[in-house]
């Protein structure tokens, strides 16, 4: 049987992708730093104070503005044909706005829960497009363990257990053996990730035991090693 291709068009289609790996790669960059600019609004907002919510949230506010001002009209390649691309720029952006109302109005709770919803915003982005990244592999983890944090320790069964710490697990070693792309070289975040991953070891070894004692220490035990990580490096 003939090959379905030519040496000639192999080494086009090779040309075409090389062409594109820099507006690919240049604005994935330049979310993934927006994206560390929301990562400190939305912690600021779980912190209480009002004043530093605030400026983190106008930091990330500017920071998209920039990218809608580039890229609304003239998405970036991996986006060209995504029908919902302008409706996820005015997503992110009218969220920002509510964020904004209800920190000026202190309802910094209620600003934390809008922001929430901007890191689902960007996961669909991604996921229209076929695309993912190391903050969607921490998405996914953390969507995980906020199932696991709701869990009724007390009439949960076994097996359910089992289950929940077989999911963590995996996408805790999708984290591991897909890093982020500040990861190499750096002593931060080997110790964050190290944190974090002991924490997962931890809860799968408490409920291997079988020692309820344990499994609540461990299920307590998941959500600060994974906050610290997130917010240098989600």
């Amino acid at each position: 049987m003939k090959p379905m291709f030519s040496l000639t068009s192999l080494c086009l289609a090779f040309a075409f992708s090389a062409a594109q790996a820099g507006p690919v790669q240049d604005f994935e960059g330049q979310l993934r730093g927006s994206y560390g600019s929301y990562r400190a609004a939305l912690f600021a907002t779980n912190s209480g104070d009002a004043a530093k919510s605030a400026k983190a949230l106008d930091g990330f506010g500017q920071s998209w503005a920039a990218i809608a001002g580039s890229y609304a009209k003239a998405p970036p390649p991996q986006y060209e044909t995504d029908a919902a691309w302008s409706k996820t720029l005015e997503q992110v952006q009218a969220k920002i706005e509510a964020a904004r109302g209800q920190i000026a109005a202190g309802d910094l709770a209620a600003a934390h829960l809008t922001l929430e919803a901007v890191r689902t915003e960007f996961g669909k982005l991604h996921e229209r497009n076929g695309l993912s990244g190391f903050s969607d592999r921490m998405n996914d983890y953390h969507a995980e363990m906020e199932d696991i944090l709701a869990l009724d320790l007390a009439s949960v069964d076994p097996v359910t257990l089992a289950e929940h710490a077989g999911v963590l697990t995996f996408l805790a070693a999708r984290i591991e053996h897909q890093p982020a792309p500040e990861a190499a070289g750096n002593a931060e975040y080997d110790k964050l990730q190290q944190a974090f991953l002991a924490s997962v070891r931890a809860f799968g070894d408490a409920v291997k035991s079988g020692d309820s004692a344990a499994v609540a220490a461990a299920v307590a035990g998941l959500k600060l090693p994974y906050s610290k990580f997130f917010l240098m490096f989600g």
